[in-house]
């Protein structure tokens, strides 16, 4: 009668889930965050600055007298994606700190990756858990306040005298969104801590814009503004909706913005591996 060994063998069958192993990952991540009280209150306050939008559009589309001071244009939701700022920066760090980090910590990044799920498969899962929160703050919002206005207005003459608007807010929030969404999770899987990926991503945040000021004060040179990814995205901000002041050559903020992403690419793709190396 042969003796089979019953040790730990290598899975050598073919490893597919057709294609949906980043939505289980992103699924997951989602619900367990909806499943947070102080988390769904922070979504809903994010929304504050959507109400009093959606008043100022009302007053300035429903009274005649008020529509010199609260008539929309491209410019009200231009300032609404820059106000929404904010609360893209708290989100980031309250979903986006322990998406890797946390699986570090249990050691359950090797039991995802030993299972039929490849490193992208769970890269683009997290980095979807959190894109999904950015966009729900940014893109929903600036997108039903627009539809607010036609329906105010009772016609789309808004949206067709300004043909550029749906293309801005999109590509501004794809910015915003891919930016946050890919820092944070490239950060994440750097430490074992969410409290530590959280202090890094805020520390560059609020450090280079501080240090963008000081630079600008002390040289008066503009182009100090690429030391900051957040007031680089600004200058694109305003390039895309038309009110760039040409200080800093948008070819310029797209290739240190572009130089950030490819940055956070190549930290997941090292860092994001089966077995952790140790020196």
């Amino acid at each position: 009668m042969p003796i089979h060994d019953q040790g730990y063998r290598h899975y050598t069958g073919e490893r597919t889930l057709h294609g949906r192993g980043w939505w289980i990952i992103a699924r997951a991540g989602i619900l367990e965050r909806l499943r947070e009280r102080r988390f769904l209150g922070l979504l809903l306050f994010a929304w504050s600055l959507f109400i009093m939008r959606a008043v100022q559009l009302y007053v300035g589309t429903t009274i005649v007298q008020a529509a010199v001071f609260f008539a929309p244009t491209e410019q009200t939701f231009r300032e609404f994606l820059i106000q929404q700022r904010l609360f893209v920066f708290f989100i980031t760090i309250y979903a986006g700190a322990g998406l890797i980090a946390d699986d570090r910590q249990s050691h359950a990044l090797q039991i995802y990756l030993s299972k039929p799920i490849t490193r992208h498969d769970y890269i683009g899962g997290k980095l979807l858990t959190l894109a999904v929160f950015l966009v729900a703050v940014t893109w929903a919002p600036a997108m039903l306040l627009l539809l607010l206005q036609v329906l105010f207005s009772g016609s789309l003459e808004f949206v067709s005298t300004h043909p550029r608007l749906i293309p801005a807010i999109t590509l501004t929030c794809v910015l915003q969104v891919t930016l946050a969404a890919l820092t944070m999770v490239a950060l994440s899987s750097l430490s074992r801590s969410r409290r530590f990926a959280a202090m890094l991503y805020a520390g560059i945040v609020l450090f280079a814009a501080a240090l963008d000021r000081v630079l600008q004060v002390a040289t008066r040179n503009p182009t100090w503004v690429l030391v900051s990814p957040q007031n680089t995205l600004l200058r694109v901000i305003d390039a895309i909706f038309g009110v760039s002041d040409g200080a800093v050559p948008l070819a310029a903020a797209l290739v240190a913005l572009g130089a950030l992403l490819v940055m956070s690419v190549v930290i997941l793709e090292r860092r994001v591996r089966a077995v952790d190396v140790v020196a």
